[in-house]
């Protein structure tokens, strides 16, 4: 099960989709986790988690995880799948339950009440492309799965 996880080719155009998702949804996930960047930090991101949109306790733990150390997890190529895996969950839960009502396109022009999912689109076809081949060249995952 561990070999199957973090297997993965040497391919550099997978490390590149990796990294940039990763850089991406860093600063997201530090806001949400540490309060960086203008963020509410974790009590804040829980409270409008659990207060606001009702997610479970457990779920908005696990989102505010995913983006935190999943970010990091897809720069340095540690647990790649879980990572891309929990971001794009993220997305399909955020398209749900908040952008879906703004339609396709986002808020170029500030004429809309909201953003709409493209941005997320892409995401959740990145997350699945890591999902389906691993991390890559130049990962943590690589250099473990290399070990015999």
């Amino acid at each position: 099960m561990w070999k199957k996880l973090i297997n993965t080719d040497n391919d550099l155009a997978t490390t590149v989709i990796r990294v940039m998702l990763g850089v991406v949804f860093f600063p997201h996930g530090m806001q949400k986790l540490l309060g960086w960047y203008g963020g509410y930090g974790f009590t804040g991101s829980m409270e409008f988690f659990t207060d606001t949109l009702h997610i479970p306790v457990i779920f908005a733990f696990l989102a505010i995880m995913a983006e935190g150390l999943g970010s990091l997890g897809l720069i340095t190529g540690l647990l790649t799948r879980v990572a891309a895996f929990g971001i794009g969950v993220n997305m399909v839960v955020a398209v749900y339950m908040l952008h879906w009502q703004h339609g396709f396109f986002m808020n170029w022009f500030g004429q809309q009440k909201g953003e709409g999912f493209e941005f997320h689109l892409l995401v959740i076809a990145m997350a699945i492309a890591l999902i389906i081949k691993g991390g890559g060249a130049l990962s943590v995952d690589r250099a473990l799965s290399d070990r015999k």
